[in-house]
């Protein structure tokens, strides 16, 4: 017993043996379990504490194979919304062909949104919704943009995409612009605009893309004649391209190109590109399905280049056509193009110096189905010139903007009635006068819309010649800036055409008051739209406008009407019962516990305040 007292657990006290060895009684203690330690270990006076079970300690070899073997498209998405790490890992995965994905989604990615996260994101959830058909990535976040990793992830994920457009984008190379051409084959639409890449990324396109049908390239200063060449050859169901300052391309890029593409390419924009009068040849040559064509800041052709391409008999089919800041556009040229371009519908000429009255006026004697013309800062075009052109030609809708040439003047000579015209506009063109809207009445009887935009000259006087010679009824009066127009003018414009009159805009008419409004209210039964902004009418103009038990109006616009107040509010709710639009814009007598209200009655209408 004695022994058992002073026990101290040393080695001599052991499991399954004797513990006292006396006479007559032997103690035997049996087998027991080793008891469960749950106090930390303890090594050398530091506690360690027993790791946590977790899949996150799975090597990211484990984790990928078991990814791999996800089937459905909701647990792909469900694991790549658990951590970044995840997500970055499914999204080196390449997603199994999909024939439920069609390329539904459109996504747009915008400046601080534009990281490659979001793009692991779209590309992994993309296919749970039918799969991504647009994507458009526009700007950078400045810290952690898009990269090549983040294509990468949607050419592995996304295989349904069609439409890509990718702008200001430092961050990528060809080697993403690549795996998307290499697994992306239903690509239809590419826009690429400051982006480094190189020929490589078109040449990769152009044989993985077979379906590919419009191309448009801006900025894309690496971009060379050898993409185009392999464009041309590749992709046979382009229909439009558009280069833009790439400043590599020149003349044997874009011959190949259209040399290639003559029975398939109808649309084709060229702008800033260092190429000269062997292009425009090969578009007279070429194009011969081509419908719409734009040439702008071409610096290096001159009018032979235009010359040769009117007479190339390849522009048979072209219906639109648009030249801005061409300097070798000149009278000969212009006429030229009239002869080789017999379909020709709508032409703009922008920002063309030499070219004169003789110019557009023989252009408009070949140009037989030419309806629209836009000219626009072309100086030495005179008030003789488009008058000439109007009796000359078949025009419908004729615009003319910043032409300093024109000079209100009376004619020495008649011109004979043309009766095709019915749209004229005239932007900031301060010649044009009292003269001028005489002689438009005169020869221009058809005349249905009008729209008249900073001219100082004109009055109420010669407006009213113009107004008294339309015969067919004027549907849309736009004068915007015009600051000597009064009543006296709506009042006679209302009283002659207020039967067909649908659209009447007078924003920044200072001469305008509550006048004008009665005679709106009083005279015009079919009007839809009216435009009194800047104008001096007040809450008693409004509510004459609410009177009028046959007026109708969709939109409305009073903006930076100071003299209107909350007096108006009751009349402005009463005449929302039929608006879709109303503008109180810089309407400081108007509250904003008035808006408030207005908004809560008129719930069926857009407020701009």
């Amino acid at each position: 017993m004695q022994k058992l007292v002073s026990y101290s657990g040393e080695a001599d006290f052991s499991h399954g043996k004797s513990m006292y060895h006396g006479h007559h009684v032997e103690v035997y203690s049996l087998p027991c379990k080793r008891s469960r330690i749950t106090a930390p270990f303890v090594f050398n006076g530091q506690i360690r504490k027993k790791p946590k079970t977790t899949i996150e300690i799975l090597p990211d070899e484990c984790l990928f194979e078991i990814f791999k073997r996800l089937n459905g498209n909701q647990e792909r998405s469900s694991c790549a919304s658990v951590s970044k790490h995840w997500l970055n890992l499914l999204s080196t995965i390449t997603q199994s062909s999909n024939q439920e994905s069609k390329g539904h989604l459109s996504r747009f990615l915008k400046g601080k949104k534009a990281t490659d996260t979001r793009l692991l994101a779209i590309a992994i959830g993309a296919n749970s919704h039918g799969g991504l058909g647009n994507l458009s990535i526009n700007g950078n976040n400045p810290t952690r943009g898009v990269t090549d990793f983040g294509l990468k992830a949607i050419s592995r994920n996304c295989p349904s995409i069609k439409d890509l457009s990718l702008w200001n984008l430092p961050s990528i190379s060809d080697e993403g612009i690549i795996e998307i051409a290499k697994k992306c084959h239903n690509l239809e639409k590419i826009d690429f605009c400051q982006i480094p890449i190189s020929n490589k990324s078109l040449i990769a396109i152009a044989k993985n893309c077979p379906n590919l049908k419009e191309i448009n390239l801006e900025s894309c200063s690496n971009l060379g004649n050898e993409g185009l060449q392999e464009i041309g050859q590749s992709c046979q169901k382009l229909k439009s391209i558009s280069i833009k300052n790439c400043s590599q391309i020149v003349d044997q890029g874009i011959a190949s190109l259209l040399s290639s593409l003559s029975y398939s390419l109808m649309k084709l924009n060229l702008q800033g590109l260092n190429i000269g009068d062997m292009s425009l040849a090969v578009i007279g040559h070429y194009a011969i399905e081509i419908t719409e064509l734009a040439l702008t800041g071409l610096c290096k052709v001159t009018e032979k280049g235009f010359w040769v391409m009117g007479n190339g008999q390849g522009l048979q089919k072209l219906k639109s056509l648009t030249i801005t800041s061409c300097f070798g556009v000149t009278d000969l040229g212009l006429e030229a193009l009239g002869r080789g371009c017999p379909n020709l519908n709508r032409f703009a000429l922008k920002k063309c110096a030499i070219l004169s009255d003789n110019g557009i006026v023989s252009f408009a004697k070949f140009a037989l189905s030419l309806e629209t013309l836009l000219l626009q800062e072309c100086h030495r075009v005179t008030q003789y010139g488009i008058f000439t052109l109007l009796v000359k030609s078949k025009l419908k809708n004729l615009t003319l903007e910043n032409c300093f040439g024109i000079k209100d003047s009376v004619p020495g000579i008649p011109f004979p009635c043309s009766n095709f015209l019915e749209s004229f506009s005239i932007r900031n063109c301060p010649g044009f006068g009292n003269n001028s809207l005489m002689l438009l009445g005169q020869l221009c009887p058809q005349l249905q819309n009008i729209e008249f935009t900073g001219l100082d000259g004109i009055t109420d006087e010669g407006f009213a010649l113009l107004i008294e010679s339309c015969e067919a009824g004027l549907v849309s009066v736009r004068l915007r800036n015009c600051p000597k127009l009064t009543d006296k003018m709506v009042s006679e414009l209302c009283k002659i055409h207020g039967g067909t009159l649908d659209v009447l805009n007078l924003d920044g008419c200072t001469s305008i008051t509550d006048s004008s409004l009665v005679s709106v209210a009083s005279d015009c039964l079919l009007l839809t739209e009216l435009d009194v902004s800047g104008s001096g009418i007040t809450d008693s103009g409004v509510a004459a406008l609410a009177c009028a038990v046959h007026l109708n109006l969709r939109i409305l616009s009073i903006s930076n009407c100071r003299l209107v107040s909350d007096k108006s509010l009751p009349f402005l709710v009463k005449l929302g019962e039929s608006l879709a639009g109303l503008n109180i814009k810089k309407c400081y007598g108007i509250s904003n516990s008035g808006v408030g209200l207005m908004a809560d009655h008129l719930w069926n209408c857009d407020i701009l305040s």
